[in-house]
């Protein structure tokens, strides 16, 4: 119990000094959530709609956090630890290398959390109520959640060095980060660009997220929810499989 509490405060104090898991999980989510606000106000989604536009781009916005810190900050962290043999050098001390993997889950998962509450009390400043079960809505998040770190681990599992980790987050983050309905309305989108994006885990994840937080129907919430299960079995199926502790070995 020492040695996981004292590798959780060093883990965290060297998050906290890297500073990227913060910016991008959580003053990026903030400020894009400032932003929406004053740009799209009280306007409503549609003629006649209930709820307004900043209302239903919530679920996307809740969702950029967990979408940094599992798709960039994570596995850029256990690909640079496995590049620098950091994992070889924790075999031989009390802290074992997966003592290490659950601590950087536990920090990164707390940033996603920190992020969904600060653009939550952010988006109440502009008119933003839960109109859903805050329950259900806790629940979908929680499955984009670990959806979204499955895939993270992949690429921490299967790229051999840290640049091409490098390549394969930003790959995968940022044309999420653009298409999925995490920054651009999902709505606004032409139709061939919506067809793209329908294919993206993230996109179907936020089209949850945007259902429950709005209290809508959702007759076809089976097939997100039946994506991201999927995905996150196999993710963890390859990660387990295929991950290594020490560069050049299986």
């Amino acid at each position: 119990m020492k040695a996981c509490k004292a590798l959780l405060v060093s883990e965290t104090k060297l998050m906290i000094r890297d500073g990227n898991s913060l910016f991008f999980g959580v003053g990026f989510a903030v400020v894009l959530t400032m932003i929406f606000g004053l740009v799209m106000g009280g306007k409503p989604a549609y003629a006649g709609a209930a709820f307004s536009l900043f209302d239903q781009s919530y679920g996307g916005l809740a969702a950029i956090g967990l979408a940094a810190t599992g798709l960039m900050g994570m596995p850029l962290v256990l690909a640079d630890y496995r590049h620098r043999y950091i994992l070889r050098r924790y075999m031989v001390t009390p802290a074992s290398p997966a003592l290490l993997l659950g601590v950087q889950l536990v920090i990164h998962v707390a940033v996603s959390l920190l992020s969904l509450v600060a653009v939550t009390l952010t988006a109440t400043l502009f008119g933003f109520h839960m109109r859903g079960s805050v329950l259900r809505f806790l629940l979908a998040y929680g499955l984009v959640l670990v959806s979204v770190f499955s895939l993270g681990m992949v690429i921490a599992s299967l790229c051999p060095s840290v640049k091409s980790a490098e390549l394969w987050t930003s790959l995968l983050y940022f044309p999420m980060l653009l298409l999925s309905g995490a920054t651009l309305p999902y709505e606004i989108l032409p139709l061939p660009l919506q067809l793209l994006s329908d294919i993206l885990p993230l996109t179907q994840g936020i089209k949850l997220l945007k259902n429950t937080s709005l209290g809508l129907p959702s007759p076809d919430a089976r097939l997100p929810i039946v994506l991201l299960a999927a995905i996150t079995v196999v993710c963890v199926a390859i990660s387990l499989r295929k991950f290594r502790w020490v560069p050049g070995t299986r």
